[in-house]
């Protein structure tokens, strides 16, 4: 049996593109939302900037985050695209999208606009930089982002040159804070039966993560020393080499630290003045991050993984992209399976991760071909089949099924 999502019956439109927005709509289509996803006619740019594909049309990081939602192609600059896309939005519950908020505007897309057409939406944007600043209206993209946000900076702090992490790390976060934002929203309009417009500014969030994690003694006033938490700055928190492979080692609490030094038979080291407990460890970070560096290089990985089991601590295999999706724990509980896509053939797909009442949410349909949906989703909005028609024959929308 279907497990029921929580956002099942709420239909969403969907205006995102690349990852930030389309990571916020997969969460939402996760719980059941039915995501209608509106693209121009060259596609979600991610189609082909995520790689290659059999058809050249849908990247496989494209098909990550677009599964179980609906494509419809539509021109909106084109007139009766528009008219056709407002009847769409009059059945809506939500709609979602990361374009700057003038070019919002400039499609009487803007949260006023949407409102007059549909009073309990919740209109959602995700800019770059939110109202009221000097940098409001500016484009963002996630290294962007990572840049002025400190994330990068973090890396200069560290190791000297400023790096970007390598993923979409702010799109990633911003696209989850955003599906959050959606469902408090949802919950608010349940109560008032009210709409709402609500936006998430990706420079603010990430720079407000970054200082919550990193602020620390800078908080207090006076200052009682200089930003940044030593621990996760210092140089040596890095993976741990073994003889054969790499480890992810977190041991802060005295129990852990303890079971440590037990595994690496140095057990002298519990009530060492500079280790023997978290206030000494974080004093002296760079000593205990430089100890642990070096005391595992004489024996391998899975020994290692024994000993520190054994002794409670929190320790895994540090994977590849090669090694990652072999990983015996991800192959038990299914993260990947192969499933048929109509065009591209057979396809890796990554289900959801969230249990609910301890089953796993469907993983339901993979990302469709550009405009796969259009024709039903535009009939089911009470556009006429003629207009429909009109509407593909001079390039308003593109009627994917159609396309030979």
């Amino acid at each position: 049996m279907r497990i029921e999502g929580a956002l099942d019956g709420i239909k969403v439109l969907d205006m995102t593109s690349i990852v930030v927005g389309p990571s916020a709509t997969l969460r939402l289509a996760d719980q059941g939302a039915e995501v209608i996803k509106i693209e121009p006619p060259s596609g979600d740019a991610l189609r082909t900037l995520g790689g290659p594909s059999p058809s050249g049309k849908s990247s496989g990081k494209y098909m990550h985050f677009n599964r179980n939602k609906r494509s419809v192609c539509l021109n909106v600059k084109n007139p009766q695209a528009r008219a056709a896309l407002e009847k769409v939005l009059a059945g809506c519950d939500v709609f979602v999208s990361n374009m700057r908020p003038e070019a919002l505007a400039r499609l009487g897309l803007d949260a006023e606009s949407c409102h007059a057409v549909n009073p309990t939406l919740i209109h959602c944007t995700i800019s770059g930089f939110g109202s009221g600043g000097p940098y409001r209206g500016r484009p963002a993209y996630d290294t962007v982002v990572q840049g002025v946000s400190g994330v990068a900076g973090l890396f200069q702090r560290r190791e000297g040159i400023p790096k970007y992490a390598p993923l979409l790390l702010c799109d990633h976060t911003v696209g989850e804070i955003t599906a959050g934002a959606i469902a408090m929203a949802l919950f608010k309009r349940s109560r008032d039966g009210k709409g709402s417009a609500i936006e998430i500014p990706m420079f603010e969030t990430m720079a407000a993560f970054v200082l919550q994690e990193h602020l620390g003694p800078q908080s207090f006033s006076p200052a009682l020393g200089a930003a940044g938490d030593a621990r996760v700055l210092d140089p040596s928190n890095l993976p741990v080499q073994t003889k054969d492979g790499w480890l992810s080692i977190s041991a802060n609490n005295d129990a852990q630290a303890a079971g440590f030094f037990r595994a690496i038979e140095k057990p002298e080291l519990i009530e060492d003045p500079r280790f023997c407990s978290i206030a000494a460890r974080f004093k002296n970070a760079s000593e205990w991050f430089e100890l642990r560096s070096n005391s595992l290089r004489d024996k391998p990985s899975a020994h290692w993984l024994k000993v520190l089991g054994e002794n409670d601590v929190p320790a895994m295999t540090c994977h590849t992209l090669e090694t990652l999706p072999g990983d015996p724990h991800l192959r038990d509980v299914g993260l990947l399976s192969q499933i048929e896509h109509p065009v591209e053939g057979e396809v890796s797909a990554i289900r959801p991760t969230i249990l609910v009442d301890g089953e796993l949410l469907p993983g339901g349909d993979p990302a469709q071909p550009l405009g796969w949906d259009t024709r039903g989703v535009l009939e089911e909005a009470g556009v006429p089949a003629d207009e429909i028609d009109a509407l593909v024959a001079d390039g308003g929308a593109i009627d994917g099924r159609s396309v030979g």
